[in-house]
């Protein structure tokens, strides 16, 4: 990372002294720091931080939730592990506002007031923040501020949230958005013990991926709430979200938090919690993060979930009544071993985290609701994986699991490429060897690399060390280089079977020829199945007069089934079925979801009918979503 530490040394350093001036110590905008062709060594090119010469071990907060100037206010103390005696601190950072910045020596009670430098500013990084420390300094504490435009803050008005009784805050560090609200050594492969107080205004509730310890009443009418969270985490994974909340208890170890007018639909939707977790455990090994807890969000949520540790966030749009949607919960779940327990070291490792998620995930739906259940949602995988790489064709980079992301922002490696190809390597693998061999072989890659980051390098020396069972009879050893390093999926990639499914597809294949057909027990995956079997493409009956019928006969554009109506929906603008046109409107104005709204709004640019609304649309919904769709949506249709 030569570029890096050249313009890092080059960085005008100004001095702070007590006392300390009221605005941040800044360089001039002059060398933006680039990323490097290629990663080096030890360090992870899309992080400033040079952990092999400080690294910060422990993060503690102490912050002020304002919702009238949409900003968290106070400091970070970061502990520190110095490995070169003389060099500095480096950390992450984007949008803050830092104020001064203060070093402790174990032989002192006050803290000193060092000296620090912000560096020109970064399109996809950021701004790095350099620190000196003092001889024998263990801990820094930055007294900082963020700004409105933090990408990993959104602020929701009152009419933004579920209830419309209060406005909201939620937090989305992944990937490299934690540094827009804490500065920290922004890596996956950096771990780092937390602890804060939030201090938010009554009768805002704070939640955190971390053990409550107390709460009080403090000054100006806010409850002071601390935490404490003794595994090591990075810091894609700090969550915190403020707002009208409560909870209630599902088992022993699991709850659900959301507003209140959400609370009894969430409790039902998710009733099998403790069932799953148990099943995890059976699968994966012990549960290492004491509770696990949903807290429902606002619909503005720009994932399905996101798996902070003890407490995960998860969209409103998998409440379909029926616990339809709820792999999305299973999927998360299995993220407390892939990925929270075992890290991808880098964003190029996406997959680790994935495409182990993915694999996990549908063992324990396996466990909890049969085979036929989870191997639906294999089919359907697959299907949606078979969709996204024909839509990658002119990317076959991009088709790759251990994916060079060199330049470019980690968003972009969030493809189905690192979940459903990455499920279906760990698929053949044990497909070739059995399941009595591969569950040991997965429990021991949790339990040896526990609170570790892992490369992909790693994980294919592990598997030539540790799976060494003989191959089933019949089986062949899958090729791993053509698995991990090609692009496409291999020939012998697994194709999973659902007879429910096989089912739905023949019934679309009918409906289509103008043959009736009998799909009253049909559940919302078949239809999802379905839609995507139709053969509307073969010209034998124009599309929009078979979506016109199917609609008279199923009223798809009235479901409530986010899943379901997004497939109907993309159907709906491809094809020009403009009775769904205020059913589309109406959705993209009330839901953030990036894998429901991106496809909506690439679909209606089939047309130049579609591509008007969808511009029209675009303009009156793009304040309420979230800046990681903001982004995806300006590129598509064009910054307005």
């Amino acid at each position: 990372m030569s570029r890096l530490l050249v313009a890092l040394a080059a960085l005008t350093v100004s001095a702070c002294s007590a006392p300390a001036p009221a605005t941040p110590i800044v360089t001039p905008p002059a060398a933006v720091v680039q990323l490097p062709a290629v990663p080096q060594p030890g360090r992870d090119p899309h992080s400033f931080a040079r952990p092999d010469e400080v690294r910060v071990d422990a993060i503690e907060l102490d912050l002020t939730v304002d919702f009238d100037a949409h900003v968290l206010r106070g400091s970070a103390t970061l502990a520190l592990t110095r490995s070169v005696a003389d060099a500095p601190l480096v950390l992450d950072t984007r949008d803050l506002e830092i104020e001064r910045v203060e070093a402790h020596l174990p032989d002192r009670t006050d803290w000193v007031t060092t000296t620090h430098a912000l560096a020109g500013p970064h399109p996809i990084l950021g701004q790095a923040l350099s620190v000196d420390l003092p001889p024998g300094a263990d801990r820094v504490r930055v007294h900082y501020r963020t700004s409105p435009a933090s990408t990993g803050l959104q602020w929701l008005a009152p009419e933004q949230t579920s209830d419309r009784a209060g406005e909201f805050l939620y937090t989305q560090s992944q990937a490299i958005h934690a540094r827009s609200w804490v500065p920290c050594q922004d890596s996956p492969g950096i771990r780092a013990a937390v602890a804060a107080r939030i201090a938010a205004p009554a009768p805002y509730r704070a939640v955190m991926a971390a053990e409550e310890l107390s709460n009080e009443t403090g000054p100006n009418g806010h409850v002071l709430r601390t935490f404490k969270l003794d595994q090591p985490i990075p810091a894609y994974l700090l969550a915190l979200a403020v707002g009208r909340l409560e909870s209630v208890q599902l088992g022993p170890r699991t709850a659900v938090w959301a507003e209140p007018g959400v609370l009894p639909r969430a409790r039902a939707e998710f009733a099998d919690l403790e069932a799953m977790l148990t099943a995890a455990e059976a699968a994966v090994g012990p549960y290492r993060w004491g509770r696990y807890e949903v807290l429902v969000l606002p619909a503005a949520f720009p994932f399905g979930g996101m798996e902070n540790p003890r407490v995960t966030f998860v969209t409103p749009t998998i409440l379909a009544g029926d616990r339809s949607l709820v792999s999305l919960i299973a999927h998360e779940l299995a993220h407390s071993w892939s990925g929270n327990l075992v890290t991808n070291a880098t964003w190029r490792d996406f997959w680790l985290n994935e495409g182990f998620t993915v694999y996990v995930e549908r063992r324990i739906l396996e466990a909890i609701y049969g085979r036929e259940r989870a191997e639906v949602e294999a089919v359907l995988g697959r299907e949606h994986l078979e969709i996204e790489l024909a839509d990658m064709s002119d990317r076959p980079g991009d088709q790759i699991l251990h994916l060079d992301l060199s330049g470019r922002d980690p968003d972009d490696a969030v493809t189905d490429v690192a979940y459903e190809k990455g499920a279906l390597f760990l698929r053949r693998l044990e497909q070739a060897y059995g399941r009595d061999a591969f569950d040991p072989f997965v429990r021991a890659w949790f339990d040896r690399h526990a609170f570790t980051g892992q490369t992909t390098e790693a994980f294919r020396a592990f598997l030539t060390a540790e799976l060494k069972a003989p191959l089933l009879p019949g089986q062949t050893a899958p090729d791993v280089d053509r698995w991990l390093e090609a692009p496409g999926l291999p020939e012998d990639a697994p194709r999973p079977q659902a007879a429910s499914l096989t089912l739905a597809a023949d019934a679309a294949r009918e409906f289509a020829a103008g043959r009736k057909i009998d799909a009253r027990a049909f559940s919302p995956l078949q239809w999802i199945h379905f839609l995507r079997a139709l053969p509307l493409k073969d010209g034998s009956r124009p599309a929009a007069a078979v979506l016109a019928e199917l609609d008279a006969a199923y009223h798809f554009t009235a479901a409530g089934n986010a899943e379901l109506l997004s497939e109907w929906l993309i159907l709906a603008a491809r094809h020009g079925y403009r009775p769904a046109d205020a059913r589309i409107r109406e959705f993209l104005t009330s839901v953030g979801r990036r894998k429901y709204v991106l496809p909506i709004y690439d679909a209606l640019l089939a047309t130049p009918e579609g591509a008007a609304l969808a511009r029209e649309i675009f303009a009156v919904a793009r304040p309420g979503y979230h800046a990681i769709t903001r982004g995806s949506l300006d590129a598509l249709l064009g910054a307005p």
